[in-house]
């Protein structure tokens, strides 16, 4: 199997997603969304972003490389009634199963970030948009000093490291490495916008329970917690992930997390 699909159908990210969803329909009424515009939603999850573009009139069609984030992304759509949206699998660097310029937009939002081979992740994007179009990605920070960043910086000194020739998915958070990346893919700097903004996650739990949340659910802090217990350090872990969240937390509440993490948001117009 794909380490990368091992990695995500490990967990059920739709856990954490249930704390993301005011952020998500709150970005995507940014994105100047009309009705019948074509969108892709790339590394999708359950729908986050994909499900607020089809509210708004989009033909949307989610991708991700997780078999149980697509099912659970169709049940949600169905539920909704959304007929203008689906979900499928696919590998964002390789999206052999779309047409060159299908899509007036391309959106992903911490998704393709954490696919392998980024060089081809950039050149399928632009592929797949069509001329005029955009591309809109968020991704988390490296170094940033707020929670998800945190989260998987703290996660990395638990585990083993990586294996050779592995490209840190926190290097689509840095503009010169974005720049590149789609330079290479035939885009011109000057068409490419960065804007750092935040992401809230919200949910009705104390900072504790959310860690245990990311512990069970979450596929990095999964293959983290496992290496912590293989060294007699799974403690030391639970403890720095808790004093993570518990700083993090603006709510003024012990049992309700309101916590703020920055990102990169990345935007393409692809003019040629």
């Amino acid at each position: 199997m794909n380490p990368n699909k091992a990695l995500w159908e490990k967990g059920d990210f739709t856990k954490i997603a249930e704390s993301m969803r005011e952020s998500g329909s709150n970005l995507v009424a940014q994105l100047g969304i009309s009705k019948g515009m074509e969108v892709l939603d790339l590394g999708c999850g359950d729908g986050t972003t994909a499900i607020p573009e089809a509210r708004l009139g989009a033909e949307v069609l989610g991708v991700d490389i997780a078999s149980n984030l697509v099912a659970a992304g169709n049940a949600r759509a169905q539920a909704e009634g959304l007929t203008n949206c689906r979900f499928q699998e696919g590998d964002a660097s390789d999206l052999h199963e779309l047409a060159d310029e299908s899509f007036d937009l391309v959106v992903s939002i911490f998704g393709a970030m954490f696919a392998p081979k980024p060089m081809d992740v950039a050149k399928e994007m632009v592929r797949v948009t069509r001329r005029g179009g955009r591309i809109v990605m968020g991704n988390w920070i490296p170094g940033d000093p707020t929670l998800a960043s945190q989260i998987l910086k703290i996660s990395s000194a638990y585990t083993p490291p990586p294996p050779e020739g592995f490209i840190s998915p926190m290097l689509w958070g840095v503009e010169a490495q974005v720049i590149e990346r789609f330079g290479q893919a035939g885009i011109d700097d000057a068409t490419i916008s960065f804007l750092k903004d935040s992401f809230l996650f919200s949910l009705d739990c104390t900072p504790g329970q959310f860690v245990n949340i990311f512990r069970d659910y979450y596929g990095p802090t999964i293959n983290a917690f496992a290496a912590a217990e293989e060294a007699g350090k799974q403690v030391a872990l639970q403890q720095e992930l808790e004093a993570l969240f518990v700083r993090e937390n603006k709510s003024g509440r012990s049992d309700f997390i309101s916590i703020r993490a920055n990102f990169l948001l990345v935007t393409v117009h692809r003019t040629i």
